[in-house]
């Protein structure tokens, strides 16, 4: 442990971080720059007593649920956690689950593409980010629960509206083999996470399919880089697919893009006006 290192580390840290940023008030009698010491170990759920400590390099070394603590209330990105780790003699393990966290220059990503549908997905294929136009192609994902927003829970248990699959894509089929193997790799990098468990569970007795490509044991499967997804305002739109990995996250950015000039590119330019709008039709 290296304590003085340490000292320096989360002082540096907390003096970055304003009240607003933690949703604390401002006030008028502030000293130092950032947050004080009180409020990390208020946020961190440590004494202040301990948290000065640890600052002034007297304290012991601190728990892994200490440095849980004081990476979530100090807003540390996965480098700056590892990093206060390894200041602390205590390397950090593996993940214990996937992370949902999208990380902010990403979510800027979305927005900065007007003319483009891109969404986030997690390691077990839940959308955890979108922008306005995937909202419009898919589905409204801000009406809908966690559960629902899991594109493998829904490939393999539905909803499927008018029995078209998956916003009826036309690869949906591959997909769901797709995104079956990517689950069962998922649950190896993610062995004790209750919420993988959970899910590979209920799609094994809820879908015979499911079932017998989980028992194939693949874990690997080339990706559709073209679709057509069949949508019920303006019928089916050709869209490209291109997927950039968040290695960092464990994460995927998807971006569903039409060539110029094409139907395509009039059908979700119609999109972008309208929005998640159904005009009557139904969903």
């Amino acid at each position: 442990m290296d304590r003085r290192e340490l000292a320096a580390f989360l002082r540096s840290r907390r003096e970055r971080i304003t009240p607003a940023d933690v949703g604390l008030p401002a006030g008028t009698r502030r000293r130092t720059p950032g947050l004080r010491r009180e409020e990390v170990a208020q946020l961190a759920f440590i004494s202040t007593e301990y948290y000065t400590r640890l600052e002034q390099a007297r304290a012991p070394r601190p728990s892994r649920e200490v440095l849980t603590g004081l990476a979530r209330a100090l807003r540390l990105g996965d480098i700056e956690r590892d990093h206060l780790h390894h200041l602390a003699g205590a390397p950090p393990g593996p993940p214990a689950g996937p992370s949902r966290e999208v990380r902010p220059s990403i979510a800027n990503l979305l927005r900065r593409l007007p003319n483009a549908a891109a969404i986030v997905l997690s390691a077990t294929y839940e959308v955890i980010a979108w922008n306005d136009l995937a909202a419009a192609l898919m589905e409204d994902f801000s009406a809908l629960s966690r559960r629902d927003r899991n594109f493998v829970r829904r490939a393999f248990l539905g909803p499927h509206p008018d029995g078209r699959r998956l916003y009826g894509v036309s690869d949906a089929d591959e997909f769901a083999q797709t995104s079956a193997q990517g689950l069962r790799a998922a649950a190896a990098r993610y062995p004790d996470d209750p919420e993988v468990t959970e899910l590979v569970a209920e799609l094994r007795s809820g879908s015979e399919e499911f079932a017998r490509l989980w028992e194939s044991h693949d874990v690997s499967a080339q990706p559709t880089l073209c679709k057509t997804l069949h949508h019920p305002l303006v019928g089916p739109i050709a869209v490209n697919c291109d997927v950039l990995d968040i290695a960092d996250r464990d994460q995927r950015v998807i971006i569903y893009t039409a060539d110029p000039g094409s139907p395509a590119e009039e059908a979700l330019r119609l999109l972008s006006v309208v929005g998640t709008q159904r005009m009557g039709v139904p969903g």
